[in-house]
């Protein structure tokens, strides 16, 4: 078996499934999970209803390139939302099975071993990344998003020495586990970086959908680029899904779109990967990207629930005021975030998801050892998903000030 398999650690809801072990739940008290980022919302049906009426085309083998159409609604839903010059569909729009797919398959893809190999990622992050740098022979290089700095990643901390051994930089806006928003400058930053000292940038943007404010969408890279005037979104590319913004998390449909020098070798490396979309999950996904009217609906939904717990949770909790994405991101009473886990579920029957199980001690250590020594970022926080229907989001959040309340 491949050795860097030993490298990889273990994923946080395996962790979880051992923090909560010998815990003994109160039965009268219904169970509340607030850990996994799975929508449960109602799917868009218009999606639905097109994945049935192409179900034939399960019998025909898809291209891994996808539909022109499909590559055509990627393409114009991208320009109208980022206001771009546009998206060429033959050479910058690649269909994927979903984000999680396509981040790992591009680090593999992208990444030389034969000269340093290093991949930067927000700290806090979402493990695929981790997990994809580890097993493409790479070295992650944590850059910690703590408060001090609006929650997203600390740019500063990382000498020019260190960039220079860069060769992808992941980045996450609306960021998971944080929600905090990329402003457009600090994007237009982060490009003469990756200029400056070669690297690529690829931008997870699942959750750029999902914002409390209509009138204040947020910015992605590929709208810098744009207007920096970058049309050809040189060294630039952004991952999308359908799974947060249309509920469709089981579709597996996204894309990656930007650098056409880019696209073209990983859509070579996907031939091999054999990992082309279904053609009715494309005809889906085609509806899907093509409405807005119901993302706007998923919308105000959750406002509804940010707004419903925010209020509960605010007088006893500290979190960073929700910009965007479905999470919340509070401090602990006591900064024992594995602690205050196992009590929720004791006391509560709520589930969380400790923050300390989606960070690495970066500060202290640069080549990633989890160990107690080092100053996790997520330590003393809990993410909070608030994907459960409303009703049972604000009694999981009423449940976690009562007992907040009763410990103090």
């Amino acid at each position: 078996m491949n050795p860097d398999l030993d490298a990889l650690k273990p994923y946080p809801f395996e962790r979880l499934a051992a923090l909560r072990a010998g815990v003994t739940p109160p039965e009268e008290l219904a169970h509340i999970p607030l850990t996994i980022g799975e929508p449960r919302h109602a799917p868009y049906a218009a999606a639905l209803e097109a994945l049935h009426a192409h179900q034939d085309d399960f019998a025909r083998y898809p291209a891994t390139a996808g539909l022109p159409a499909l590559r055509e609604a990627i393409g114009d839903w991208a320009t109208r939302r980022f206001g771009l010059a546009g998206l060429d569909p033959e050479t910058q729009v690649l269909p994927v099975n979903g984000t999680r797919e396509a981040l790992f398959a591009f680090v593999q893809a992208a990444l030389d071993r034969t000269r340093p190999a290093r991949v930067a990622m927000p700290n806090p992050f979402y493990q695929i990344y981790e997990g994809a740098t580890l097993l493409a022979g790479g070295e992650p290089l944590y850059l910690d998003c703590r408060a001090e700095n609006g929650f997203r990643p600390d740019l500063d901390a990382v000498p020019a020495d260190t960039w220079r051994q860069v060769q992808i930089l992941f980045l996450c806006s609306p960021g998971n586990p944080t929600g905090a928003v990329t402003p457009l400058n600090e994007f237009k930053r982060l490009i003469a970086l990756a200029d400056e000292h070669d690297f690529i940038i690829a931008s997870d943007e699942c959750y750029s959908e999902l914002y409390l404010d209509e009138a204040a969408p947020p910015p992605g890279l590929l709208e810098a680029c744009a207007a920096l005037g970058r049309h050809d979104y040189r060294r630039c590319l952004v991952f999308h899904s359908l799974s947060k913004r249309s509920n469709l998390p089981g579709l597996r449909s996204g894309f990656v779109a930007g650098d056409a020098d880019l696209i073209a070798p990983f859509k070579r490396y996907r031939t091999y990967h054999g990992c082309a979309m279904a053609l009715p999950l494309q005809q889906a996904s085609i509806a899907a990207w093509s409405d807005e009217a119901h993302v706007r609906a998923n919308r105000d939904a959750y406002r509804e629930k940010f707004a419903a717990v925010t209020e509960i949770l605010a007088p006893v909790m500290d979190f960073p005021a929700p910009e965007a994405s479905f999470y919340l991101w509070p401090a602990v009473p006591g900064g024992d975030d594995e602690a205050f886990t196992r009590e929720l579920l004791r006391h509560a029957n709520v589930s969380v998801l400790p923050g300390s199980y989606m960070g690495r001690p970066a500060a202290d250590d640069r080549m990633g050892r989890d160990d107690t020594r080092g100053t996790n970022p997520g330590r003393g926080r809990v993410r909070l998903a608030l994907v459960a229907e409303a009703r049972a989001t604000a009694e999981a959040a009423r449940r976690i000030r009562d007992l907040i309340e009763r410990r103090l």
